[in-house]
């Protein structure tokens, strides 16, 4: 039996992180939402279904999976935008007779043998949806799906705890501290703190588990007076700044830098926020860099619902607190500010003085004094020098995804007249 992770075709609607990867890598907690499910069926064979333009780019991020390929007589698809509980495996078996689940309209999941897999196989290269699967028995249930960014944001408490606990459950981490001697070093409820090996604390760090949580990952670096307030995740390899302040519920990626005020936020991978200025309520993807004092609001002063933009098209959250949505690859310059509900696109370059727009689509140069397009070619080199500070090269599947999305996003930026 052979498990695969499926994107259908609401993917869009976690616009603009979606761009750079499927929905089933976005972070939430202190996992992605693909290992949640593999984690579920552990030990399982697995692959993964995505759309057919980043294909290439994820194929050579995954070098031992099968991509769009399923090559086995059985196999459980699942829905990568499930928030996948601890229990899944009880709640969808891996075996048994062929089934669809859903919940809503939504498919969550399907079972399939012998003909109706066949079937299934020469649909990979497609979205999968729930019509493909007509003349299977449907059970109805319930499990928790990530419909837009903010959905990721708001369960990211729920899912820090729920992590830490699946964690330690597995042995995954143990308590440690009691190896651990920290000069200068205030731990708050030591029992509720895990620190990987390598991390590096220096006097005056507060790392304060009281009100849940607080993982590091190994060879982290927190320099003296920063403060860490539970639950939080700050993963491998990352640097948190002199006198940073990072509140409850927040998830940070590998090797990202972080500095200043930051609370219920998501970091993505190979991002850098180091220095003042407040992010909140808030998602970045990878290779983002955030210049000196930028700050966004994730709160309206009459303190309603705050309404944001998904492709273009405003809705109502329904949310009181959000703040801002940023695409991999962009970057603002010192003092920049932004609106609560603020989607910046992939690889945007935004500076200048006032509020820019709440919705800037992918490839924009500017801000609220005047915006154009940015250049495809120039925002690839940009990203090429990035990418070697890393010690990374970017390859031709990665140069042909820019500018994919670049044509993908262009009826965004001629929507609201920019210049090509």
């Amino acid at each position: 039996m052979q498990l695969c992770i499926f994107e259908d075709k609401y993917f869009f609607q976690l616009e603009p992180l979606i761009y750079y990867r499927p929905v089933y890598d976005l972070l939430c907690g202190m996992r992605t939402l693909r290992e949640k499910i593999v984690d579920a069926y552990s030990g399982t064979k697995y692959s993964l279904h995505c759309r057919s333009y980043i294909e290439d780019f994820i194929k050579d991020h995954n070098r031992s999976l099968a991509v769009n390929e399923i090559n086995d007589n059985e196999c459980l698809l699942i829905n990568g935008r499930i928030l996948a509980p601890a229990d899944l495996n009880e709640i969808i078996p891996l075996t048994g007779e062929d089934k669809v689940y859903k919940f809503n309209d939504i498919l969550i999941a399907a079972r399939v043998t012998g003909k109706n897999l066949e079937k299934v196989k020469t649909r990979l290269n497609n979205l999968l949806n729930i019509s493909d699967f007509n003349d299977l028995p449907v059970e109805n249930l319930k499990i928790p799906v990530i419909n837009y960014v903010w959905d990721l944001i708001h369960s990211n408490e729920g899912e820090l705890l729920n992590d830490y606990k699946f964690l330690l459950k597995t042995g995954n981490i143990q308590n440690n501290l009691n190896k651990k001697n920290f000069d200068g070093v205030h731990l708050i409820e030591k029992d509720n703190i895990y620190l990987g090996d390598g991390v590096a604390l220096k006097p005056g760090v507060v790392l304060d588990a009281s009100n849940g949580p607080v993982y590091i990952g190994k060879n982290v670096n927190i320099l003296p007076n920063a403060v860490i307030e539970g639950p939080a995740f700050i993963d491998e390899n990352s640097k948190i700044k002199s006198c940073a302040t990072i509140y409850a519920n927040v998830s940070v990626g590998y090797t990202c830098k972080v500095g200043g005020e930051i609370e219920n936020s998501i970091f993505l991978p190979l991002s850098n926020k180091q220095h003042s200025g407040f992010i909140g309520h808030a998602y970045i993807g990878s290779w983002v860099n955030i210049g000196a004092d930028t700050n966004c609001s994730d709160l309206k002063n009459n303190y309603g619902h705050i309404r944001a933009f998904v492709n273009g098209k405003e809705i109502n959250t329904h949310q009181q607190f959000l703040g801002l949505i940023m695409g991999d690859h962009s970057k603002t310059a010192i003092n920049t500010m932004f609106n609560s509900g603020t989607t910046v696109g992939f690889s945007c370059n935004i500076f200048g003085t006032g509020f820019p727009e709440k919705y800037i689509p992918s490839f924009s140069w500017g801000g609220n004094d005047s915006i154009n397009t940015y250049d495809v070619e120039k925002s690839i080199n940009t990203a090429q020098k990035v990418l070697f500070r890393r010690n990374k090269e970017m390859n031709t599947a990665e140069e042909n995804l820019f500018r994919k999305i670049f044509e993908l996003t262009k009826n965004l930026r001629t929507e609201r007249g920019y210049n090509s």
